[in-house]
């Protein structure tokens, strides 16, 4: 790496040493960087209608190195750290063809009190003062006006610790207001509590902690009135939490879905501080992952050490605290997880369904409650004994514009690629049952699949049962219970992990449902896939085909599968 290159382009500098492992990093900040290269790569490509400008990503980073930080003993400059220069400027330096910026929203994630709201903060400053939009409105936004005011009083001190930039801006503090006199642009505190609703066309807004926001109100408020806008950017920034059911959860879950490939959103940045899977929670050595900022000094790194040390003596709700706030993590286990998601992403390959022709399969059926998601799954045994996974769904085309508007997954996206076949007008929210058979009859003629038997969900598959019989081959009805699902549930998961799975890398919406998936127990420790308790916007149907399918062959397949015998191939497995 030439030193010259760090002075040109320090965000692709940067990212290129850590993807050359000259820079030590979590998995997700790596994805991110990787997919920063990735993106150089494909940039003003067919599909891929974005180039790189490093001159307007360094505009704002030279904006950022001439700010002073106020707060302390005495002011002092601002200097970012490697990554905070990686995720500033990477938000400011993708182009689309008309030269707006690409990125239009972005989720970052990490420990408190790493700068995430300065971060905010400075981007506010830069865009309300220095862009070139007129008349524009920012806010900073949160549950509570407190909270909300954070990233607005970081923009407050910028501005009062330059005295170019207090002849800029005038500050009323009193109504939480900064107005650009140059630009005429207001940049205003806003919280739910003050009466935050939809209508607010905003060129930039700042949501912070959203795991404190109890659903998606106030991010949809934001970014819905965006859409006529050439360029915005919301920006979300949290510390992970305790409620895997909630907003942030699901918006997390989406945010790694961009990095792993398994949600394909390109106006949508990505960066996340934590402790990887398998990490030893209280090795100090590691705590610089979710910490880029503390860990750079001795006083910091002892303070985490000593949080540590009174949380592992307190235990209860004090160890829980430690591992959502000071290392980023989700209070609950990882061995919760579906499925190694890290396997999982190995598994994704370039067969299709044109690969299985002529072969048997076995097939998972789960019908829609309310007309939500209808998914089959089709399994195929291989020679080498790996299988080949081929996912699908069905929506009514009322029931995804509700999505669309109500949830955090790109449905809309999802249809456009196919993975979704979305039935009827924006009147209808019930599935076409007949429309779906037909389908699948002809996926069955097309590619001439002999069709091995059928798993399903008896839950509302009232009315089908002549359809299913038509196929003329075994039915088997899936109790949805753990006793009954556990041996093809460990059966998936010891498959996924010995890299026995194969999918196709397209298969986004499958994809994105299996690695969120978490597991619960019965009293004999036996497991099934389920979403958490209240998750609405939580969708796991195609993994619950997946499940239907795989039981189906264990059960009914002509070389029957039991756990103890899974279990027994996964020891003897040279992996």
């Amino acid at each position: 790496m030439t030193s010259s290159l760090y002075r040109t382009d320090p965000v692709t500098a940067y990212a290129k040493d850590v993807v050359d492992y000259k820079i030590p990093s979590n998995r997700y900040h790596y994805l991110s960087c990787k997919r920063h290269l990735d993106d150089l790569n494909k940039q003003d490509t067919p599909g891929f209608p974005f180039h790189w400008d490093r001159k307007a990503s360094n505009r704002i980073l030279n904006f950022s190195n001439e700010l002073t930080l106020i707060e302390g003993n005495e002011p002092r400059p601002l200097k970012l750290l490697p990554c905070q220069v990686f995720d500033i400027g990477s938000r400011f330096g993708w182009m689309n063809k008309k030269g707006n910026r690409r990125f239009r929203r972005s989720y970052k994630s990490m420990a408190r009190q790493n700068g995430k709201t300065m971060e905010n903060g400075i981007m506010g400053v830069y865009i309300g003062g220095f862009c070139g939009y007129n008349e524009g409105k920012l806010f900073t936004a949160a549950t509570k006006k407190r909270q909300a005011k954070l990233a607005w009083e970081d923009m407050e001190k910028f501005i009062q610790g330059d005295p170019d930039l207090l002849d800029k801006f005038i500050i009323k503090d009193y109504l939480s207001t900064i107005i650009s006199k140059d630009t005429k642009c207001t940049m205003e505190a806003l919280s739910k509590e003050g009466g935050l609703d939809d209508g607010f066309r905003s060129i930039y807004s700042s949501i912070d902690e959203i795991h404190q926001h109890p659903d998606n109100s106030v991010y949809k408020a934001l970014y819905n009135g965006t859409m006529a806008l050439p360029e915005t950017l919301v920006s979300m920034i949290t510390t992970r939490g305790k409620q895997k059911n909630g907003f942030c959860h699901e918006m997390d879950t989406l945010a790694i879905g961009v990095l792993t490939g398994a949600a394909q959103l390109d106006d949508f940045y990505v960066d996340i501080y934590c402790m990887d899977e398998g990490d030893d929670r209280f090795d100090p050595s590691l705590f610089w992952k979710p910490n880029p900022y503390l860990s750079t000094t001795d006083e910091g790194m002892q303070n985490l050490i000593d949080a540590m040390n009174s949380a592992r003596q307190v235990g209860g709700t004090d160890l829980s605290d430690f591992f959502c706030k000071n290392l980023n993590m989700w209070s609950e286990e990882f061995d919760r997880k579906f499925v190694d998601s890290s396997a999982f992403e190995h598994s994704a390959c370039d067969l299709t369904l044109d690969d299985m022709h002529g072969r048997e399969c076995y097939l998972g059926l789960d019908f829609s409650s309310g007309g939500d998601l209808t998914s089959i799954h089709l399994e195929f045994p291989l020679d080498d004994g790996t299988f080949f996974e081929w996912s699908h769904s069905w929506m009514p085309r009322g029931r995804l514009e509700e999505h669309i508007r109500s949830d955090v997954a790109p449905y809309d996206i999802w249809e456009q690629s196919g993975q979704i076949t979305v039935t009827g007008g924006e009147t209808d929210f019930k599935n076409d049952y007949s429309f779906i058979f037909k389908m699948l009859r002809d996926l069955i003629k097309t590619y001439q699949i002999k069709l091995g038997a059928i798993g399903y969900d008896p839950h509302n598959a009232d009315g089908v049962m002549k359809d299913l019989e038509s196929f003329g081959v075994p039915l088997l009805e899936i109790r949805q219970s753990c006793r009954f699902l556990n041996d093809a549930t460990v059966d998936i998961q010891l498959l996924v992990k010995s890299g026995k799975v194969k999918y196709n890398k397209e298969q986004q919406l499958f994809r994105w449902s299996v690695v969120n998936a978490i597991t619960v127990s019965n009293s004999f420790d036996e497991i099934k896939i389920d979403k958490m308790p209240n998750a609405r916007t939580r969708r796991i149907d195609p993994d619950d085909a997946w499940v239907d399918a795989h039981t189906a062959f264990m059960k009914l397949g002509k070389s029957k599968v039991s756990a103890a015998s899974s279990l027994e191939r996964f020891l003897n497995m040279d992996i």
